[in-house]
């Protein structure tokens, strides 16, 4: 049974306002082949770049600009279980954050009284953060509503309950 999503399923999953979360390779300075894996606030719209905002001198920053590329992923908790991952070049590191997209940002994660707060009291992000936009080029997706629907199917036409993960 196939998990992965359609490509407009998948770009229509990271367009929703899920928290993602950010993996970048070691910034080049230490040479450990570390990772670093946090989650982020971010933007996308189908068919076009994926956008975070970060602090211009963050550890996410500096290793996004010595790799070039991160991933992202973004996923969904409650059953049916989906999620997409994405990993590609960046295209774009902005020294200065467009306030409409900022608030766009803040709007799409945030009740609205609740981003008008956020935004008037984080002002100073406006000159402390940049903005990076990265071109999905690999992408990972799972979409386990399809597996949710047999066994709900199968309990509803046999009567028993799921059963439990390697018991049935």
């Amino acid at each position: 049974m196939p998990f992965t999503m359609s490509i407009p399923d998948r770009e229509a999953f990271l367009a929703g306002p899920h928290v993602g979360v950010l993996a970048v390779g070691d910034d080049g300075a230490r040479a450990t082949g570390s990772l670093l894996a946090v989650p982020i606030w971010y933007s996308y719209r189908p068919g076009d770049t994926l956008t975070i905002l970060t602090g211009r001198d963050s550890a996410k920053a500096r290793r996004i600009r010595a790799t070039g590329r991160f991933a992202l992923c973004a996923q969904q908790e409650e059953p049916p279980c989906r999620y997409v991952s994405v990993e590609g070049p960046v295209v774009a590191i902005e020294d200065r954050v467009d306030p409409e997209e900022r608030a766009a940002m803040a709007h799409r994660y945030m009740p609205p009284a609740t981003a008008r707060a956020y935004l008037a009291a984080t002002t100073e992000q406006l000159t402390a953060d940049i903005a990076i936009r990265m071109r999905p080029e690999r992408w990972l997706s799972a979409d386990f509503a399809a597996v949710a629907a047999r066994f709900d199917a199968r309990s509803t036409r046999t009567g028993t309950e799921h059963p439990e993960p390697g018991r049935g």
